[in-house]
């Protein structure tokens, strides 16, 4: 199983890839320049769209997700979960509260991907940037203190966004996110 994982200049996005690797996909880390052709060459199975700073040299992300989140699996993580909102119609703001440390994130729908890590975990928090509305089309799956949407899901196909940080030590249930998103890989 091929999984592409677009890099948006965040801090993590080699996290990603190495937990991919880690639990044994064919992961490949790639620059958000990649076209849309070059993303059909790869013939990816899912795609992973990674955390950057909000609209600062996003690349081709945006298209990406346009293209392929009918076709196979995108998990968009901080800045994708964002990206994956206003391509869709949702609204992204400055949170209230920026947040850089450990968050308490409470399940509301576990869905495919937090299927078995409810109802409620820790994970790491790194964004200034969050989701405020999500569009018609997606579902709220889990939520913090400090920001409503920690979580979502399209509700006809398999494209997911979080605004935490599952690739990192600090997210404890991180792996078995990224191995229920693997699952979706593998039956889409």
């Amino acid at each position: 199983m091929k999984i592409l994982v677009i890099a948006n200049r965040g801090q993590y996005n080699h996290r990603i890839y190495r937990t991919l690797k880690y639990l044994g996909a064919d992961a490949k880390l790639v620059q958000n320049t990649i076209s849309v052709g070059e993303v059909e060459a790869e013939v990816p199975d899912g795609i992973v769209v990674g955390g950057g700073p909000f609209l600062d040299e996003i690349g081709n992300s945006a298209e990406i997700i346009e293209r392929f989140y009918k076709e196979m699996p995108i998990l968009g993580i901080c800045l994708g979960q964002q990206l994956i909102a206003k391509q869709f119609g949702g609204e992204v703001r400055t949170a209230e509260v920026g947040e850089y440390a450990n968050c308490e994130i409470m399940v509301d729908d576990e869905d495919a991907l937090l299927k078995g890590v409810g109802p409620k975990f820790d994970a790491w928090v790194s964004h200034k940037d969050e989701v405020s509305k999500i569009p018609n089309e997606f579902v709220k799956l889990a939520h913090s203190a400090t920001c409503e949407f920690e979580s979502v899901a399209h509700k006809k196909f398999p494209l997911y966004g979080v605004q935490f940080h599952p690739e990192v030590e600090h997210t404890p249930k991180g792996p078995d996110i990224f191995k229920n998103f693997l699952g979706t890989v593998k039956t889409a």
